[in-house]
């Protein structure tokens, strides 16, 4: 079990409660839900854009999909685009590529939480790697990572995160 050291200490210190479990190598938040039998709207996709220039989270269930205009308006930025895991991967030593937790704010950038992972009492994220995966309550995220709440998912024809 391999929890990222900054994101375990900051739980830590906060005397979160959490559990970490691990489960079969899964690269995406779908194989993620699957592998820990969580349902995907309580699973974290964490997704890097840059706006205007700079980095950004955006945390979204595992069942949905970005929409960069809805992001773009949730940031108030010109410009929102997303960005390719090796433009980010200096951001995240301490993860491994594609596995980092949801918190931004660990990491010097802002947060979009889209308001479906607060549906359920409890959310699931990436740990640090494709091994383990963090359970904890939605209302401690919340408070801990401070994110601007906003929709940020869109219908397929109108979803520009598939479109690249």
């Amino acid at each position: 079990m391999a929890i990222c050291s900054r994101l375990k200490k900051y739980l830590d210190d906060h005397a979160i409660k959490y559990v970490a479990i691990d489960h079969s190598p899964a690269f995406s938040a779908q194989e993620v839900a699957r592998s820990t039998h969580v349902p995907a709207r309580a699973v974290v996709k964490t997704v890097i854009v840059k706006a205007d220039g700079r980095p950004a989270m955006v945390a979204v269930a595992a069942s949905q999909r970005v929409n960069l205009r809805r992001v773009r308006e949730a940031l108030d930025a010109r410009h929102v685009e997303l960005t390719g895991e090796a433009e980010f991967a200096e951001l995240f030593r301490d993860c491994d590529l594609g596995a980092m937790p949801p918190f931004g704010n660990l990491y010097g950038m802002p947060v979009v939480v889209d308001p479906l992972l607060a549906r359920d009492q409890e959310i699931v994220f990436n740990a640090g790697d494709h091994l383990t995966v963090i359970r904890m309550a939605f209302e401690d995220y919340d408070r801990l990572v401070k994110p601007v709440k906003a929709e940020v998912t869109g219908e397929w024809e109108e979803d520009h995160y598939w479109q690249h």
